[in-house]
This record gives structure tokens, sequence and C-alpha cells, in this order.
């Protein structure tokens, strides 16, 4: 049944965790190494979506009896969480938290630029000047507004923010070829990306001292970055008579997250960051209303 106000509000409670993400990555890492703040993420995480499949009777569907979605599992599970988490947070360790944030949330612009390759999709004038503002705007955030020194805050960081924004929108691409319920399928992937953490601590790292301040953090991160908050968002979609004013809400996350950052986190939110993020929202939105000539 329809009820736009139950999508509202369900939509609006996505936003307020996913907006507090960039703080509490940051926060936690001041106790764990990105590493190993992404395994017992990941744990955490799994053990909210088993328990969401289990509750909700879907438990036999997180372990299908064909090859093929095992295989598929697999290779989602390398991209996310494994992989994409991995880059990011080591992103957070190397830049502030508003820098990685709004340079991660690149991802839909560079959803767009592999579309054409993977998905056969054209893009027109309009979407092309709409990438070029997207793109301008990370430059500034790149470059703290010194837009024409090429002095980075760091490299590498910035390298692997949009790194994990490009493995963020190579996920999203994979994800469309498979036609699995949403949380079974998500459930069995951060099994797998459970996995692949585990095995690269035991090949690349060592025993990390627990503490109670990182364990918070990453049961948090867990359940409310890659579990709960997904059926959350499923949830508003569901109940949305019109789906556009829900997926809009989203553009609030980023600017909220800037609030939590100040005020969590401490630090001073640059002006190039909010002119940077400007700039990238707009392009985004201007994406979002083009339409694409087929090809």
């Amino acid at each position: 049944m329809k009820n736009q106000r139950k999508a509202t509000l369900f939509a609006l409670i996505t936003v307020l965790f996913w907006s507090t993400m960039s703080s509490a990555f940051k926060l936690s890492l001041d106790w764990f190494s990105y590493d190993w703040l992404l395994l017992w993420a990941a744990g955490f995480g799994w053990i909210g979506l088993i328990s969401l499949s289990f509750f909700n009777g879907k438990i036999k569907q997180v372990f299908p009896k064909e090859k093929q979605y095992w295989i598929k599992s697999a290779i989602l599970g390398l991209l996310n969480p494994f992989a994409y988490y991995l880059i990011l947070f080591k992103a957070y360790e190397l830049l502030q938290a508003q820098e990685a944030g709004v340079l991660n949330y690149s991802w839909p612009v560079i959803l767009t630029l592999l579309s054409v390759p993977f998905l056969g999709q054209k893009l027109g004038v309009k979407a092309l000047i709409a990438i070029l503002i997207s793109f301008s705007g990370l430059w500034v955030i790149s470059t703290k507004g010194a837009v024409f020194s090429l002095a980075f805050s760091s490299p590498p960081g910035v390298i692997l923010a949009l790194g994990s924004a490009f493995l963020w929108a190579l996920y999203w691409i994979v994800n469309l070829h498979d036609k699995r319920e949403a949380i079974p399928k998500i459930t069995l992937n951060m099994g797998f990306g459970l996995l692949y953490m585990l095995l690269y601590i035991v090949l690349f790292d060592r025993w990390q001292t627990i503490n109670i301040q990182g364990i918070v953090g990453a049961a948090y991160i867990g359940f409310f970055e890659m579990g709960f908050t997904f059926v959350i968002w499923m949830k508003a979609l569901q109940y949305a008579e019109h789906t556009a004013k829900v997926s809009n809400l989203i553009f609030l996350s980023p600017f909220l997250a800037l609030f939590f950052i100040h005020f969590l986190v401490g630090e001073t939110i640059a002006a190039s960051t909010i002119i940077g993020l400007a700039l990238i929202i707009t392009g985004i939105f201007i994406q979002q209303k083009t339409k694409y000539p087929k090809a």
C-alpha cells in the first residue's frame, strides 16, 4: 500500500543515518586501523543482515542452490564490501572527513560515465555539461579552493576517495544483472566480503587490541551503513507514491554530513568544501533531469 508520509519518514531516517557515517568512519579510525575497522564492521553488518533474513523467513534464499548465484555473490562481495570499504576507509585515514566524504559522493557522476561502455548508453550535450560541473566541484575540493595551484592536500587520499566512488558505481552496474531479492543477495555478498577480509587480515596484518570505543563505532557502521539502513531505504521506495520525491531527499545527506563532521569530529568546514559540494550536487541534479538518447 502506497503511503507518501511513511515513505518520506523512512527516507528521512535513512538520510539521517547516512549523514552520520563520515563522522563515524573518522572517529572509529582513531581506535582501529582501516582494515581492522572494516573487518569488525563487516562482521556486525553480516550479523544484522542474517538476522533480518531469518526473521523475515528468507534465510533459505541467502544460501541458494544454484551455483551461478554463489559465483555472482563471490564477485559482488569482492567489490563491496571488501574492495570498496577497504579503499574508502584508507581514504578517510589520509583526508579530512569532509574531503573524503564529498569526493566519495561523486559516484553518481562516475556511474553515468560507466553506463556508456557497460550499458551502451549515450551522453548528450546536457549530460556532458552536468558531468563537467560535477568534476569542477571535485577539483575545488581536492585542491581546497586553490584550483590553479595543483596543490592537493593528499594526492593518495584523493585518488583513493575517487577510486572508492568508481568501485561503488561499478558494483551497482554489475548488480543490475543479478535479479535475486535484495536482502538475501546482499547478505550473501556481505558473507563473502567478510571472508575476504579475514583472509586479508591473516595475510597482511597483525592482531590489534580490542577496545570498546572501536567496537561501538564498528557496530554502528556495520548495522546502519551496511545493514539495516538499506532495508529502511527499500521501505521508503515501497511506500512512495512518487519515487522522485523520496530519491531527491538523498541530496540532503552530504550537507547534513558536514554539520555532523563539524560538531562531532571537530573539523572546520572549508568554504571550498561547500562550494565543491554545491557544484557536484548541481551536476547530479541536472543529470537526473536529463533524458538520455537511446543507444
